[in-house]
């Protein structure tokens, strides 16, 4: 049976190789011969990837819990 920690290799690994290649994917429509995108364009989605990378990384460094509300 797998354990917390191989589950989370397991499913951390595919869920990172999928963003990274679809990543590169994204990287294809930089191809001015092949596409129109202008700088503001590349702002808005380089600032929405960052956006919910920001999120994403900030799940990572909270507590496992919540914490608890106390008076001292």
């Amino acid at each position: 049976m797998e354990n917390k920690r191989e589950k989370f290799i397991r499913v951390a690994e595919n869920r990172t190789n999928k963003i990274l290649h679809l990543i590169d994917l994204l990287g294809n429509c930089a191809n001015k011969r092949v596409y129109d995108y202008s700088e503001e364009d590349a702002r808005k989605i380089f600032s929405e990837i960052e956006r919910h990378l920001s999120i994403t990384r900030s799940k990572f460094k909270q507590n496992s819990g919540k914490s608890k509300f106390k008076l001292q």
